[in-house]
C-alpha cells in the first residue's frame, strides 16, 4: 500500500471543482525566488508565474499571477481591481492573511476570497506553473482552470518592459 499522498488546500479545492492538474515537488528548506524555483525544477521561466497579494487604498487585498521575470506595473493592478493605489502586502502578513507562506502562496484555496487577476500574458499558453500552495511544490494547469478555480480576470498588469529585462 502506498503512502497517502499529501494534498495542499489549493489541490483539494482543484479535485472538488474536477480541475485536472499536475502535481510537481521538489526539495526546498526556504524559498529563494520563482526564478529559483524554476531552475531548480527545470521548468522553463515564461511558463512559470508568481502569486503576490496587495492591498488597495481602501484596505481590500487583491491577488495578481504574473510571471516569475515580471514585474507587476503597480498603476495597471490598481486599475485591473478599481482602486486608486495598490501597494505590495508586506511579507510578515501573508500568512495571516492567505493562509499560506511566502514562496507557497497560490491563488487557489486562501483563507478567504480575495479579488484575483491573472496576467493576460497566460494567455498565449497551454499549461502554466504556480505555486501548490506549500514551498516544494508547484502546480501545473491551464490558466483557464485556474482562472476558474481563482475566481479571476484576466488583465494587463506587467510593467512594460519587465519580462525583457530579466532575460
Amino acid at each position: 500500500m502506498s503512502k497517502k499522498e499529501f494534498k495542499t488546500n489549493a489541490m483539494r479545492m482543484l479535485d472538488q471543482l474536477k480541475i485536472p492538474y499536475e502535481s510537481l515537488t521538489y526539495e526546498c528548506d526556504e524559498f529563494i525566488s520563482g526564478i529559483s524555483t524554476a531552475d531548480l525544477t527545470g521548468l522553463p521561466h515564461e511558463l512559470v508565474y508568481k502569486t503576490l497579494v496587495t492591498t488597495g487604498k481602501t484596505g481590500e487585498h487583491y491577488v495578481f499571477v504574473i510571471p516569475i521575470e515580471g514585474e507587476l506595473d503597480l498603476k495597471k493592478a490598481a486599475k485591473a481591481v478599481g482602486e486608486k493605489s495598490v501597494e505590495m502586502l508586506p511579507v510578515k502578513e501573508i500568512t495571516k492573511v492567505t493562509g499560506y507562506v511566502r514562496g507557497g502562496c497560490t491563488a487557489i484555496g486562501m483563507k478567504k476570497r480575495f479579488p484575483a487577476v491573472l496576467d493576460a500574458s497566460a494567455q498565449g499558453f497551454d499549461r502554466i506553473y504556480v505555486s501548490g500552495g506549500k514551498i516544494g511544490m508547484q502546480l501545473k494547469l491551464r490558466p483557464e482552470d485556474l482562472k476558474r478555480a481563482a475566481g479571476a480576470e484576466y488583465a494587463d498588469v506587467l510593467l512594460n518592459g519587465s519580462r525583457e529585462a530579466h532575460t
